[in-house]
């Protein structure tokens, strides 16, 4: 006969286990991991500007042209086009990608309990490009490679929590497509299976796919040799 005292012990001793495991993957969730270090650049955005405006005019004249960012140019272009959570307004009920780091807009006004990146890892409900972006409060982009590495502060609730997604950026049949292959949730390392799930399901929500679609006149975008590249037709 099993000896009852031997399973309260074997209870106890799981009760805490499985304790100790939430505490300890709170605390990696809630650490927000460093940012990347890129280089400050006075006049990165200008540059960006004027390569986007010489891609313009070639494209008037009928010619391919190609536009390569740097580090410095990129995320300089993405502070100025993004509109990001407003760090002086209450924060919202807040999700990516990053995915929603090239997009600019105005986010509406709504519910965003479920609208976070972390909703979003989880597998949860999910929320539009739009209501990402709601909660998205610093986006910051480095390339190493091919590889687009992408870091993202966004408001959980009141509290500031980070993701990072490192993952390949390209396009096909016309919109934009992120392979992801690593990703953390604060300083909790993600699985590769949740980062594929959750970055399926946000590229497959109806809302978003029309958002993800190449700009007019952008025939690809992809990472070589550590800068961005915007190819027009």
């Amino acid at each position: 006969m099993p000896d009852p005292a031997l399973f309260k012990k074997l209870y106890k001793i799981l009760t805490w286990t499985s304790l100790a495991g939430l505490v300890l993957t709170l605390g990696l969730v809630l650490k927000k991991s460093p940012a990347p270090n890129i280089p400050y650049d006075a006049t990165a955005a200008a540059r960006a500007e004027q390569k986007f405006e010489a891609a313009d005019r070639a494209k008037a004249q009928g010619m391919t042209s190609e536009v390569a960012l740097d580090p410095s140019e990129l995320n300089s272009y993405l502070k100025q086009n993004l509109q990001l959570q407003d760090n002086s307004a209450p924060a919202a009920d807040p999700t990516t990608v990053a995915a929603a780091a090239p997009l600019s807009g105005t986010a509406p006004q709504q519910d965003t309990s479920s609208a976070t990146p972390f909703a979003a890892v989880a597998g949860a409900d999910q929320p539009t490009l739009d209501q990402v972006q709601s909660s998205v409060k610093d986006v910051k982009v480095d390339m190493d490679g091919d590889l687009v590495k992408a870091y993202v502060v966004f408001d959980f609730h009141g509290k500031d929590l980070s993701l990072e997604l490192d993952g390949h950026l390209s396009s096909e049949d016309g919109y934009i497509k992120f392979d992801p292959v690593a990703g953390k949730l604060g300083s909790l390392p993600l699985p590769q299976s949740t980062l594929e799930a959750a970055v399926e399901k946000m590229m497959n929500n109806p809302d978003n796919r029309e958002k993800l679609r190449l700009p007019p006149g952008v025939s690809d975008i992809q990472v070589q040799n550590g800068q961005a590249l915007v190819t027009y037709k």
